[in-house]
């Protein structure tokens, strides 16, 4: 005898030739096979299977990072920081470490031409991209007019944020060579400073593009 709810839904739906049993029974066998197919139990031979992703670590592997226009090759953990792996593993120690939680910019690195934390930065995710970092700035044993303005106008005082600073603001004038007093403020937000020494950061940045940090303050005022 049949279920008079099946007899209900076969009147239903005769004229659209399927029942809501029927239905459930085909979604349920679609189901199934979507999950061989995706399992590989439908026959798919190793060869046919799609390859498993390459992985590295726990352990060392070797890569190459392009700092300062030269290739260095290093053996590396992937949990290590940029940061970890120039001052450890390569020796430039140019680049601070201090909150090692990207909250004050000391680590300030150049990835191409843009400034990130190489704290917050796997070593092994930089890839082909340039690394400049805080030593690769002076060219021919000249320094950067950033570097050589921060000595004149005396805008560092316990060093620590001092590389991340330069970085910021060398980073500021070769996208904007004449500067506000406004855009060196933005372009050194992210940077603490413990010491307290923004506005010697502001005037040296400023006197590195050839402005007078006078006039700009003067303009700022006025609004």
């Amino acid at each position: 005898m049949k279920d008079p709810e099946e007899n209900i839904e076969q009147s239903a739906n005769a004229g659209r030739g399927l029942s809501r049993r029927g239905f459930l029974k085909g979604a349920g066998i679609t189901a199934a096979g979507g999950v061989l197919m995706t399992s590989g139990i439908a026959g798919l031979s190793g060869a046919e299977a799609a390859p498993a992703p390459d992985t590295v670590g726990p352990g060392r592997t070797s890569i190459t990072l392009k700092i300062n226009g030269d290739k260095k090759k290093v053996a590396i953990e992937p949990r290590q920081t940029l940061a970890e792996v120039l001052r450890v593993e390569l020796n430039l120690t140019g680049t601070k470490v201090v909150c090692d939680r990207g909250a004050c910019s000391a680590c300030t690195v150049w990835l191409d031409t843009t400034p990130v934390n190489s704290c917050m930065t796997l070593a092994i995710e930089v890839g082909k991209r340039e690394i400049t970092t805080i030593e690769g700035l002076a060219k021919n044993g000249k320094l950067h007019p950033v570097q050589e303005a921060f000595v004149a106008h005396d805008a560092s005082m316990c060093g620590f944020c001092t590389p991340g600073m330069v970085m910021s603001c060398a980073s500021l004038l070769q996208r904007n060579p004449r500067p506000t007093l406004d855009d060196v403020k933005t372009a050194t937000s992210g940077n603490l400073c413990r010491c307290g020494t923004y506005p010697k950061v502001f005037e040296a940045t400023l006197a590195a593009a050839g402005i007078a940090y006078s006039q700009n303050q003067a303009q700022a005022a006025k609004g």
